[in-house]
């Protein structure tokens, strides 16, 4: 995790100067700000890892003698089977269809999104995989 760390931190270094060279040479506010705002997200990312990193086990991926087969092993639990996402897939696109077509859509797409929500937070406090 320490070398993604600082691969955020050195990317966040050149969007740094891109947008630097960017706002001087060109005099648009709107592009410059986008990339201020890279710059930032980059720094968060770089720092949240870099933070992380000194907290947790070191990966194979700190070793520079490591093999492929070193990260081999369970990652972590994905649910196999859940439908909230398509349910917070179709509350999101309604929404979005709403600043297009009308903030009325909004009245429809927020209860899909809640339910999809609270359906997917609660996934495994009921029902057949509450012991997993």
């Amino acid at each position: 995790m320490k070398i993604q760390g600082r691969m955020f931190v050195w990317l966040s270094v050149f969007v740094l100067v891109i947008a630097i060279v960017y706002g001087v040479w060109s005099k648009e506010p709107a592009g410059t700000t986008a990339l201020f705002l890279a710059f930032g997200l980059c720094i968060m990312i770089g720092f949240y890892l870099g933070f992380t990193a000194s907290r947790v086990d070191a990966g194979a991926q700190d070793n520079k003698e490591a093999d492929v087969a070193d990260e081999a092993g369970e990652i972590g639990f994905f649910s196999p089977h859940s439908w909230q996402p398509l349910a917070l897939g179709v509350g999101g696109a309604l929404a979005f269809l709403g600043v297009a077509v009308g903030w009325w859509l909004l009245y429809f797409s927020a209860p899909i999104i809640m339910i999809g929500l609270f359906g997917w937070v609660f996934e495994y406090y009921r029902g057949e995989n509450r012991t997993q």
